[in-house]
């Protein structure tokens, strides 16, 4: 039978979360708790787990469901390497054509499947993607509008220059109060990546915890404007990280500095802890914005 490639992606991302050890051997794969994570109904989610069935990472009780059957090892080998390209995919073939002023702000699917030469599928999965990443939302009528998030170096910076505002600030705040439990489990998480997720996880995978490193940290200063404001423009930023996430080494170097950081917490040295997070974000603006813009100039070079 023909797998749909939303099943597949779906299948794919939960075997990612197999690897990375946030679905635990022997955990439940509920049906209508995947569907409402992806958004989805359960007929994909159903499809989805039977791929992962035959490929041995889940196995299927009777009248139980579905279980994670395979350890982070064996699942590692299902998924792709972290970081194989994805820019010919045509998730990051529209995005970038986005990016470009490519493409009109109001689309439609038909739109989409006809310039891209994709199926209706496809499209489906793009848009749920852009959705979820803050840059794609559903007109209230017919087809979508494209949000005018980042789009350029200028404006990454710029964001960067929020979040060297507010994130070491945040930490300075009276109310400001670690959780030692919290901590422990993103020091998990840091150092799992070091030891082997940047070797074998796609790179939204390994993104999306740099992210909520930082959300997780901000929440300690006990101000929902903070976290709010931090959520949404890393949402807005997430268009231009893909392009300035390129290398394991600098995914290396960003879980060792955050590391550092959770050491000077856990330390109770909230000062040191603060000016070691304005010196990474900094480090950050600078090597990132410095990568698109090359990447942007062997791109006007080759057109």
């Amino acid at each position: 039978m023909r797998r749909s490639n939303l099943a597949e992606q779906i299948a794919h991302d939960i075997s990612v979360k197999i690897a990375s050890g946030e679905l635990a051997e022997g955990t439940h794969l509920a049906a209508q708790s995947l569907a409402d994570t992806f958004g989805v109904s359960r007929s994909p989610i159903r499809e989805a787990l039977l791929i992962l069935s035959e490929a041995g990472l889940v196995r299927r009780h009777r009248n139980r469901g579905f279980y994670v059957a395979a350890p982070q090892a064996q699942a590692a080998s299902a998924v792709p390497v972290a970081l194989v390209t994805e820019r010919q995919s045509p998730y990051h073939l529209v995005a970038t054509d986005w990016r470009n002023d490519a493409l009109p702000e109001e689309v439609t699917e038909q739109f989409l499947r006809e310039k891209y030469d994709i199926t209706k599928s496809q499209v489906q999965d793009i848009l749920t993607r852009a959705t979820r990443e803050g840059w794609a939302e559903r007109k209230p009528g017919y087809g979508w509008r494209l949000l005018n998030v980042a789009k350029s170096p200028e404006s990454f910076q710029k964001i960067y220059q929020f979040r060297i505002a507010i994130e070491p600030s945040a930490m300075l705040l009276p109310d400001y109060e670690v959780n030692l439990d919290k901590l422990e489990e993103l020091r998990t998480t840091q150092k799992r990546m070091l030891d082997h997720d940047i070797e074998r996880l796609p790179v939204e995978h390994l993104l999306s915890n740099g992210a909520r490193f930082h959300e997780d940290l901000i929440t300690f200063a006990n101000n929902a404007y903070f976290h709010t404001a931090l959520v949404r423009v890393n949402q807005m930023r997430r268009l231009l990280e893909y392009q300035a996430a390129s290398t394991p080494e600098r995914f290396i170097k960003q879980s060792t500095q955050h590391l550092a950081i959770l050491d000077l917490l856990a330390a109770g040295e909230i000062l040191e802890a603060s000016f070691a997070l304005k010196k990474h974000l900094t480090g950050a603006m600078h090597s990132k914005i410095e990568l698109m813009r090359k990447w942007d100039e062997a791109v006007s070079l080759a057109v």
